[in-house]
């Protein structure tokens, strides 16, 4: 099956940002604009995720949404600040194709994700994992890395799936925007214990990093960030390199 390979735009409304181990955000443009570059270079999917909604407990923002939301036509997957469904529904009646569900499921009411899969379908319910690594486990981080949980990566991505979440989101918080390589250890474990899609994200710096995640952990998907941002590659350049390497992607 061929590995998505995916644009992830970190929003602090009304730009996108860039952060570095989850702190100092960096702005690099706005979502419409970079979403749409994206999705002309081929992207397979866009991730849009407002960092600061839960943070800060206000409302999601739709109009940016939108505006991105009209700019592509491909999967577009949003989240921040997620509370219930009706969140949900306005989400999907302005253009996304999929929820992106952290803080309110995992610090608050995990019954969110059941609920989101019963009424919308679980292809649309995306669970995402912010992963800190301790002495001898991963524990669950939200609201951009700065919440901690007390939960077990692994034992909260089980629930995830049973409460019927479609796919993971897994963001590693010790490695995200370095760009210096993957977690492989949590990458693969994490994708070797769920029978649903996992999309690997955080750590990517040049092109061998995600051959390397991709034929080592073999996500569904590669959500990548600094790289297209700072224009180190485009998501074709990706794509021809990883055929190159005999490993399937989309056209």
């Amino acid at each position: 099956m061929a590995t998505r390979i995916i644009a992830k735009l970190d929003v602090k409304p009304p730009n996108v940002v860039k952060p570095l181990l989850f702190e100092g955000l960096k702005v690099v443009g706005l979502p419409k604009d970079l979403a749409k570059k994206y999705y002309e270079q081929g992207a397979d999917e866009v991730f849009y995720t407002d960092i600061v909604a839960s943070l800060y407990q206000r409302e999601i923002l739709y109009q940016n949404i939108q505006e991105t939301a009209d700019e592509i036509f491909i999967p577009f997957a949003v989240g921040g600040g997620i509370k219930n469904v009706q969140d949900i529904s306005k989400l999907f009646h302005i253009g996304a194709d999929k929820v992106v569900i952290n803080t309110y499921a995992l610090q608050t009411n995990p019954q969110l994700i059941n609920e989101a899969a019963k009424i919308f379908g679980s292809q649309a319910v995306v669970v995402n994992i912010e992963a800190k690594k301790w002495d001898r486990w991963y524990e669950c981080y939200s609201d951009g890395g700065r919440i901690p949980s007390t939960k077990d990566v692994y034992s909260w991505a089980q629930e995830c799936q049973q409460r019927g979440a479609g796919e993971i989101l897994l963001q590693t918080i010790d490695n995200d925007g370095l760009q210096e390589g993957f977690d492989l250890e949590i990458s693969k474990k994490m994708v070797d214990s769920l029978d649903i899609p996992v999309v690997l994200s955080s750590g990517a710096g040049n092109l061998e990093d995600i051959k390397e995640v991709i034929n080592y952990a073999k996500p569904s998907g590669v959500a990548i960030a600094s790289m297209l941002h700072f224009n180190k590659t485009t998501i074709s350049q990706i794509k021809q390199y990883l055929r190159d390497n005999n490993i399937e992607v989309s056209a």
